[in-house]
């Protein structure tokens, strides 16, 4: 943990404000979950929530079978980073969202697209993999957005279609569905 010289007050509400630039540091926005822990030596320490992030095992195998069915690399996002693929391009895993797919997502849009057409978008900050083809589902969760559903395709057999865009839409309303539970 390290400090950050910053000190607020508690109100008489008992709340306290996080401070801007640590909310846009850490890619919190108005209405994120913050899950709350405490420490032995009375710390409080607040952590940025993933409700599909505590399903990492279920979100992995099922990534594997996307992978299987599909042939293709499957991806499954929180809305912040990767939290699960399958089919290659492991260093992946707990890497920062485009802003490009964070908005498409939060803008609950469908992508199916390959390089060179206008709505292909990176899909994490800074990518050095290279792929040809992508589709990708927002997954919604009693009407929150919480994640995505991706499929990406380095070989140029691997285009994408409305196979590929039906798999992911079921894909990730199954996941919201099990989310809800």
């Amino acid at each position: 943990m390290k400090a950050t010289g910053i000190v607020r007050r508690i109100d008489d509400l008992g709340r306290i404000v996080i401070p801007k630039e640590i909310r846009r540091t850490l890619r919190i926005r108005e209405s994120d979950p913050i899950e709350i822990f405490t420490g032995r030596e009375g710390e409080i320490v607040l952590k940025k929530y993933s409700p599909i992030g505590e399903m990492h095992t279920f979100a992995k195998q099922y990534a594997e079978s996307l992978c299987q069915v599909s042939g293709h690399i499957a991806i499954i996002t929180d809305r912040d980073q990767i939290i699960a693929i399958s089919g290659g391009m492991k260093g992946l895993i707990g890497k920062e969202l485009s802003r490009e797919l964070e908005e498409k997502v939060n803008n609950r849009e469908s992508v199916l697209a390959s390089k060179g057409d206008k709505n292909f978008i990176p899909i994490v900050r800074d990518m050095t993999e290279d792929f040809l083809h992508e589709a990708i589902s927002p997954i919604i969760c009693e009407g929150d957005i919480i994640g995505a559903v991706v499929l990406i395709s380095a070989s140029d057999k691997g285009k994408m279609g409305e196979v590929e865009q039906k798999m992911i839409q079921s894909a990730a309303g199954f996941l919201g569905r099990q989310m809800e539970q």
